[in-house]
């Protein structure tokens, strides 16, 4: 019996003191959609705009480095993250660089969100990118 004992307490004491990480394994979700402002080649003029289906957009757990998941929108331009545990994330996605500061031509659009609770819905607002 002093054996079992010795034995389940490191076990009691590993299951109660692991705390969850940010990230899967919750049940709130984060979504929003991707819009489209279509210009010309200098951005001088506005063409239209659009909710975009096919966007990739990614989503950063915490303070991770590189995007720990990715959606394609629908053909509504709707993504949606399921599953999530509380925390802090990024949620971008990639656009043509109307400032023209970039090398690449592409910049990020991103929004911080913070999941404060069990069971939250968080729709953010739209993730404008230019094309």
């Amino acid at each position: 019996m002093k054996r079992f004992i010795l034995v389940i307490i490191p076990f009691i004491f590993i299951l109660f003191s692991c705390e969850k990480e940010v990230g899967e394994g919750g049940t709130s979700t984060i979504s929003g959609r991707v819009l489209v402002k279509n210009y010309n080649s200098d951005f001088s003029v506005k063409l239209g705009e659009y909710y975009a289906p096919g966007i990739d957009v990614f989503i950063i757990y915490g303070d991770e480095q590189i995007y720990s998941d990715k959606f394609e929108t629908g053909i509504d331009g709707w993504y949606r993250f399921e599953y999530l545990t509380k925390g802090d994330y990024t949620v971008y996605t990639l656009s043509a660089d109307s400032t023209r500061q970039s090398q690449s031509g592409i910049m990020i659009i991103e929004k911080k969100v913070s999941i404060t609770e069990n069971n939250q819905s968080i729709v953010v607002d739209d993730l404008v990118i230019f094309d």
